[in-house]
């Protein structure tokens, strides 16, 4: 695909030899992880966000020339093929664009025009088209046959083949696309029969907008509504404003073949050309909306992949329930289950049990923090463990996604003889200890952090999440002793044969001891050795160097470095006076961007990217029924949207920040003041008890800045609830 390099850099505005570079390194195998980390100097210190872009538009531009060649082979076997056609192909820079050229040609049921054709009409229709004269009956007269009956089907049938030739001029098409993309309106209603059926689309019910205006996700809820038959959706510009553009290019007299000429121009128009590309329209509408709302999935899951990990400590995991008791784990610092007990909270009669086998549990394993999941009667729980003073650190885990993976193979294959209470619960200790170790066994799209995650196309979601999970893991770095089968097959260039083969690989040897040793696991060769070493970690093995992100292939310069300096690799690694010695223009040859990245490896090695976990307490309140108006409390954001943020303030229903009630001044998307984690004071704006829908503002929280507050025009209180709730309704239903 590098014959695409230069098209690709005028596109995305970099420079065409960064193209080049990308393209030849992807087409090597190399995968994106390893070219933003490990090849910088070719292409000049480029993202993964780059990277992936260049990769994926040279994919698009290898499927548009793919289908150019199925063209010109179509037309050609037609013995229709000229060099003024031909060029226009090649010159096509969409598959819309390319689409309209070929549709004359393109194979299709027998049309009412090739029916008019087939009667002899075809001159008719010329004669109409130059529009010269009134004289329109008297030349209809003179096509009247045996299969043409009489004046009406003879004008009916030349408009029909002036009709299909409106629909088949590419030029047309394409000017009719743009009016589409400018001036289409979006307009829902529902049913009259189905009303009650869809309740919960009742904002959509005659709703209408400007189609380019639209928000993703108002463009996904009614999409979702019109996929359950409860609404009707149509997308167009206004039929005369469409009609007009028409008759201006067609209509040239005013004349009867000029009148027969704009009926056949409402005739293409509303019979073919609007259908057709309403249907385009209507994908690329929603093509739009599902990347942006597989952007914020994928910017979402990026953000939970990277919360801060708790390390290597020995946990107690609470799974909460109320009737079915509490599910508790003992786990040591190597996540390992030792011991798993329940215990009951929510009857009286039973605290006492329950007390003792906590602090029988807490002295014989030494338990060092507390991981409680915040479902179900988590909070409760969590009252419980605080009132037994045990002045050990508590955690509220999220556990969005435990109950999949307690029931999944994965979770069967290291727990065997377990049932799912207990492996939940181990799963969620395990999240506190390593959330990014954890999550990578649970199918992404269970996670939760996503909106209309269901509605999107699901194999770019898969394709979109897949990479960030790999973006994430090779970014932090994996532990080659300890990590999982699932973890290990997110590193670059292994996958899950190669990750099964290092697992089978470390039962029958033992622990690895060099980086060097993976190349004597099965079917791992060079390639993938060179594409995963740098991401793999050796904490206590022989080479100093595996424990870090300095990548093999440049060992013997680290060691050059370190000789220069009279000292050995060992003395060097986070040695701040040392790493400032070093004359770095005599390491030039290794490029500028890979010494730079040595050099802060060496001073602060295998550090983690995802800093410290922080302690954090919601108010004294654990029901929605305690929570009233004018409340200011603690809270965590859990989930974003293009509409506003999901917050946690510990009463099980998460609250809801519209977009409007985030910050002071205008924001496009929430993201661009919040992210997953966050913790955020947040004031109660109005609480429904009976639907369960809390909505809360962040921005009524902070003073307004003084430079605003005689400029800022805010939208009034009531209208911004009602856009709340609004989008609540699109979201989740009545």
């Amino acid at each position: 695909m590098i014959q695409f390099a230069l098209k690709i850099s005028q596109i995305l505005h970099i420079k065409e030899k960064q193209t080049t570079a990308v393209l030849k390194l992807h087409e090597e195998g190399a995968t994106i992880p390893f070219i933003a980390r490990y090849r910088k100097d070719q292409h000049d210190n480029l993202d993964e966000v780059v990277i992936q872009q260049i990769i994926q538009t040279a994919q698009q531009l290898k499927e548009l020339e793919d289908r150019k060649t199925t063209v010109i082979k179509s037309i050609t076997e037609q013995n229709k093929m000229t060099d003024e056609l031909l060029k226009k192909i090649n010159d096509c820079s969409t598959i819309n664009s390319l689409e309209d050229i070929y549709l004359p040609y393109k194979p299709k049921r027998k049309t009412k025009a090739q029916t008019a054709r087939e009667n002899g009409l075809e001159p008719l229709s010329e004669f109409i088209l130059k529009q010269e004269t009134n004289n329109i009956v008297e030349e209809a007269t003179k096509y009247i046959n045996e299969k043409v009956l009489n004046v009406d089907e003879a004008l009916q049938g030349a408009r029909d083949i002036i009709a299909e030739s409106i629909n088949e001029n590419a030029e047309v098409r394409e000017r009719m696309r743009n009016l589409f993309i400018k001036e289409a309106i979006l307009t829902s209603t529902v049913y009259e029969d189905k009303k009650e059926e869809a309740i919960k689309y009742k904002d959509y019910f005659d709703c209408k907008e400007l189609a380019k205006n639209a928000p993703s996700h108002r463009v996904l809820a009614i999409f979702r509504g019109y996929t359950e038959g409860l609404l009707k959706v149509d997308i167009h510009p206004e039929s005369e404003q469409a009609l007009s553009f028409l008759e201006k290019i067609y209509v040239k007299n005013n004349t009867e073949a000029g009148a027969q000429v704009a009926k056949a121009c409402k005739e293409s128009y509303s019979r073919l050309l609007k259908p057709s590309l309403e249907l385009d329209y209507k994908l690329q509408l929603k093509n739009k909306a599902d990347d942006e709302a597989i952007q914020v999935f994928a910017t979402n899951l990026r953000q939970l992949l990277l919360s801060s990990p708790l390390g290597s400590k020995s946990i107690l995991a609470i799974d909460p329930g109320y009737k079915t008791g509490c599910k508790i784990v003992c786990l040591d610092n190597k996540g390992d289950l030792k011991e798993s007990s329940l215990i009951y909270i929510h009857e009286k009669y039973k605290l006492q049990d329950a007390e003792h086998i906590i602090r029988s549990l807490i002295h014989q394993f030494q338990i060092e923090c507390i991981a409680i999941g915040d479902g179900t009667a988590g909070r409760e729980t969590e009252k419980f463990i605080k009132s037994l003073q045990l002045n050990i650190p508590i955690y509220l885990v999220n556990e969005d996604g435990a109950s999949i993976y307690s029931a999944s193979e994965v979770a069967r294959e290291e727990f065997p003889d377990k049932d799912i209470t207990v492996r939940g619960a181990v799963s969620i200790g395990r999240r506190l200890m390593d959330p990014l170790a954890e999550l990578v066994k649970i199918d992404a799209k269970s996670i939760g952090v996503g909106q209309y995650q269901h509605d999107v196309n699901q194999h770019k979601l898969k394709q979109q999440l897949d990479a960030t999970v790999e973006s994430c893991v090779n970014a932090v770095g994996v532990n080659l002793n300890t990590a999982s089968k699932q973890l290990l097959s997110y590193v670059s260039g292994i996958g899950p044969t190669l990750a099964q083969n290092i697992i089978d690989y470390r039962k029958e040897h033992g622990k690895f001891t060099t980086r060097t040793e993976l190349k004597k696991v099965t079917r791992l060769g060079d390639k993938a050795y060179e594409q995963a070493a740098g991401f793999l970690r050796i904490t206590d093995g022989e080479n100093v160097l595996d424990k870090c992100a300095v990548h093999p292939e440049n060992y013997t310069l680290v060691e050059t470095i370190a000789k220069d300096l009279n000292t050995d690799v060992k003395n060097l690694i986070g040695n701040n006076q040392l790493l400032k010695e070093i004359k770095t223009e005599k390491y030039s040859s290794a490029g500028t961007f890979t010494l730079r990245d040595i050099l802060a490896e060496l001073n602060k090695p295998g550090l983690d990217p995802r800093g410290e976990i922080e302690t954090f307490e919601f108010a004294n309140i654990y029901s929605i029924e305690e929570l009233q108006v004018g409340m200011e409390l603690p809270g965590a954001v859990t989930n974003l949207t293009k509409f506003g943020a999901f917050v946690d303030i510990g009463v099980k229903q998460d609250g809801l920040v519209h977009i409007s009630e985030i910050a002071h001044k205008f924001i496009k998307d929430p993201a661009e003041i919040l992210k997953l984690n966050d913790k955020v004071k947040v004031k109660v704006l109005e609480v429904d008890i009976q639907r369960k829908r809390i909505l809360l503002s962040i921005k009524q929280t902070q003073e307004m800045p003084s430079f605003q507050k005689n400029t800022t025009k805010q939208k009034p209180v009531e209208k911004n609830m009602n856009e709340a709730l609004a989008d609540l309704k699109s979201k989740f239903g009545k």
